[in-house]
């Protein structure tokens, strides 16, 4: 097996990182799980992925938690996927903040429950100071409903005369501050973007592996920054 690790070039990792966590559900039916089992097994990756990105330098990585779409899933998958999550952070927040993660939530408070939407705002305002790398949850998250406030949030701002522009609109995305996704990767063999940081991706090269997210380990990242190293990013030149 080639050690991708040795291969990376450290002067060219990508500055921000999106996963499409996909993959939890088939991974749970394949071994007769519930499903709420393959989220948990899914949850456990997050740390090993966050050790190696840290390793190699990545400013910053967003994770599609749960998209605005999600809310159709059965009620207790998605009452299953917010006690994870809470246990998630109640569990690492400590780890978190030890090893510099600055925590950062992009998505809409809306409909959230009172203890998720607590215990969310509670680990980003522990982590508040920390700069090693960012991690940012994409939770309750739409692409379109982030451009959608993001217009209607600039529109309420707006003095007379002023017309809105690129520069504007990123002041008032969910992810204001943060650099365009350079890297998405996608598990699970799907080929779409889903409704996935609309604006963000404009320009980033794309991975898709048929590893199901439970699955991921850091071998996997290292292949794909490897491979991300190859591609020519010409943003429209020449």
């Amino acid at each position: 097996m080639k050690d991708y690790a040795s291969l990376i070039d450290r002067e060219r990792v990508p500055r921000h990182v999106a996963i499409i966590m996909d993959g939890n559900g088939r991974w749970a039916k394949k071994r007769s799980l519930p499903r709420v089992e393959g989220h948990r097994r899914g949850a456990q990756v997050i740390e090993s992925l966050m050790d190696a990105a840290i390793e190699l330098g990545i400013g910053v990585v967003s994770l599609y938690a749960f998209s605005t779409e999600n809310w159709s899933r059965p009620k207790d998958e998605i009452a299953g996927i917010w006690r994870l999550l809470e246990i998630f952070f109640e569990a690492n927040i400590e780890k978190i903040r030890g090893k510099g993660v600055l925590l950062r939530h992009s998505g809409s408070m809306r409909h959230l429950p009172a203890s998720t939407r607590r215990i969310i705002e509670d680990s980003v305002g522990q982590t508040r100071g920390n700069g090693v790398i960012t991690l940012n949850f994409c939770l309750n998250y739409g692409g379109r409903q982030e451009l959608l406030d993001a217009v209607n949030g600039w529109a309420a701002s707006r003095r007379p005369g002023d017309r809105i522009t690129g520069r504007a609109l990123e002041r008032h995305l969910y992810t204001a501050g943060l650099p365009d996704v350079d890297l998405l990767i996608r598990t699970s063999g799907e080929h779409r973007i889903s409704n996935f940081l609309l604006w963000q991706v404009a320009y980033a090269e794309m991975i898709f592996t048929r590893v199901l997210w439970p699955d991921f380990k850091p071998r996997h990242l290292y292949r794909m920054i490897y491979e991300y190293q190859q591609r020519d990013r010409r943003f429209g030149g020449l």
